[in-house]
């Protein structure tokens, strides 16, 4: 058996950390914050445990760049889902949707992943949180923002804002209510987007995250991730 390549060691070490990300978000959805371990998350992932520690500095950052991952993945998605559009206005209308579908489908994540951002240490630097911040300001811009720098943040404290309000234990707002409040702002006409009234592309909720972590077979592996 010939030694592997550096391609591929460094392709084995993406995936590896793909799956954390992905496991991350599950176990979170499935049982809340507190409740799930780094040793959970790595024996979903099939990693060892130190594996963790050596791509992330704590449990808070790991579930920190899994929660953006996916908001930066299903952002993308609805951007460039067809029909493609360079219409600024559907675009926005369209990334509205695709952060409040994120409270409605993954309720628990999202009311974790806001409670985290409230502790010490908030936002945590990450590709994952930048890739996000990208697509939101290229948003406002096509949208027509003459000024991105303060147009950018508002949008992204609105979007906080709505999905935290719409996931309050107890008192929560309706999204409908949430997002015709922002469509008002923007104004955005309401059959932009995907209307609540409209089924999404793809219909329900989809459970299978795979789409948004890419952890496919490395090139020249087997099943095992060993050199053939």
């Amino acid at each position: 058996m010939s030694p592997r390549s550096a391609s591929v060691n460094e392709e084995l070490r993406r995936r590896s950390k793909e799956r954390l990300l992905q496991a991350a978000v599950e176990l979170v959805s499935e049982h809340g914050y507190e409740a799930t371990t780094l040793g959970d998350i790595a024996d979903r992932a099939g990693s060892a445990r130190g594996l963790v520690s050596y791509y992330f500095p704590g449990k808070r950052q790991l579930v920190q760049s899994a929660v953006h991952r996916l908001m930066h993945r299903t952002l993308e998605e609805a951007l460039e889902r067809e029909p493609r559009t360079e219409d600024g206005r559907e675009r926005l209308a369209r990334a509205v949707d695709a952060i409040l579908g994120l409270a409605r489908d993954y309720p628990v994540l999202m009311r974790q992943h806001m409670a985290g951002l409230l502790q010490a240490e908030g936002f945590v630097p990450c590709p994952e949180q930048r890739r996000l911040a990208e697509l939101l300001r290229d948003t406002v811009a096509r949208q027509g923002s003459r000024d991105v720098d303060s147009d950018y943040p508002m949008l992204r404290a609105l979007l906080m804002g709505a999905v935290y309000t719409a996931l309050v234990p107890g008192v929560p707002m309706p999204l409908p209510v949430l997002r015709a409040e922002l469509f008002k702002r923007y104004r955005l006409d309401w059959d932009m987007g995907v209307p609540p009234d409209a089924e999404g592309p793809g219909g329900t909720c989809d459970t299978d995250l795979s789409r948004f972590f890419a952890t496919g077979a490395a090139p020249g592996c087997g099943p095992e991730g060993q050199s053939k």
